[in-house]
């Protein structure tokens, strides 16, 4: 072996123990995970994570707020962060649809290592009672009866309502017309009064109304029935094979963060989701505890930029 290759031998080694070494101390100070919006759904669900965490890790975790940009400056700032651990990111799915819609400073692939999908929230397919449907396949039928005759509802571009109804009317070949709203809350209103046929909201915000009877659920959005609803199909399993569109949240570090603090990382979040206190607080909230491995987190990543991504291409969605 020639002094140089044996002089870049020992580099290499000498940085491989450091991340040895690093990742057995892992962690000597406080975690903090970096999310968006104080109040919103990915903040309640940081902060419940937050607390259960330090059980295991032996530190205390702390929730950092960066709003702002549709979450691009929380996702810029954690992409940039030394890769030791320390600082980690916790988002819905907008993070890695986000460069989808507009312009973005980060790789949602390359800046980030997976480290735990943790929760799913799902959407529902719901309808005006007044529509002479029961099933998904009862809605297509209809619509293909109706082209271009049948409205749906979403609020802003890109949102989560908006491309689970933009992938459904793709996968299905419907022709139906959706109505623009600022948001989901007027978007709902106009379906409760008849307005528009069918949306796609998030589960926690029509709850009443599908106990009261003023809306009727047809299916959920999540790729495997909800925990949440357990009397629904699922959309895919209804006719639509392949369809996903949930709400999720997952945890990130930067990336060349050592693979030995992902997988402490990893192992502490599973086992937390998986703690009886931690999935009651969760499920009562609306929100479904998952957990699951860097690997399927990356899997699940690039499945739905692809998915998605056809979808944006195909329609022209914009948030610029």
């Amino acid at each position: 072996m020639s002094r140089t290759s044996a002089g870049l031998l020992s580099v290499g080694m000498a940085f491989f123990g450091a991340d040895l070494v690093s990742a057995q101390n892992y962690p000597s100070k406080p975690v903090r995970i970096v999310t968006a919006d104080v109040g919103g759904g990915a903040d309640f669900v940081a902060r419940v994570l937050a607390q259960a965490l330090p059980a295991g890790l032996g530190q205390q975790v702390i929730v950092e707020n960066r709003p702002g940009a549709g979450g691009a400056i929380a996702f810029e700032f954690v992409a940039r962060a030394a890769p030791d651990g320390y600082t980690l990111l916790f988002f819905s799915n907008g993070m890695w649809t986000l460069p989808l819609l507009q312009k973005v400073n980060y790789d949602p692939v390359k800046d980030f290592a997976p480290v735990s999908l943790v929760d799913s929230v799902p959407n529902l397919l719901v309808v005006h009672p007044s529509l002479p449907v029961k099933t998904v396949q009862d809605l297509v039928s209809l619509a293909k009866s109706r082209p271009g005759q049948m409205n749906w509802g979403a609020g802003s571009n890109g949102s989560t309502p908006h491309l689970a109804g933009e992938l459904f009317r793709s996968m299905t070949g419907i022709d139906v017309v959706r109505i623009a709203y600022k948001g989901t809350a007027p978007a709902l209103i106009d379906l409760l009064g008849g307005s528009t046929q069918f949306m796609f909201p998030n589960a926690g915000g029509v709850t009443q109304y599908l106990k009261s009877g003023r809306l009727r659920a047809l299916a959920v959005t999540t790729a495997r029935p909800s925990s949440l609803f357990a009397n629904l199909p699922t959309v895919a399993s209804s006719g639509v094979p392949g369809y996903e569109a949930d709400s999720t949240h997952s945890l990130f570090a930067p990336a060349a963060t050592p693979r030995a603090v992902i997988t402490r990382l990893n192992e502490e979040t599973v086992r937390a989701l998986g703690t009886a206190e931690i999935r009651e607080r969760l499920l009562r909230n609306g929100v479904d505890p998952v957990g699951s491995t860097p690997e399927q987190l990356a899997a699940t990543v690039q499945s739905e930029m692809s998915k998605i991504g056809k979808v944006i291409r195909e329609v022209g969605i914009r948030t610029e």
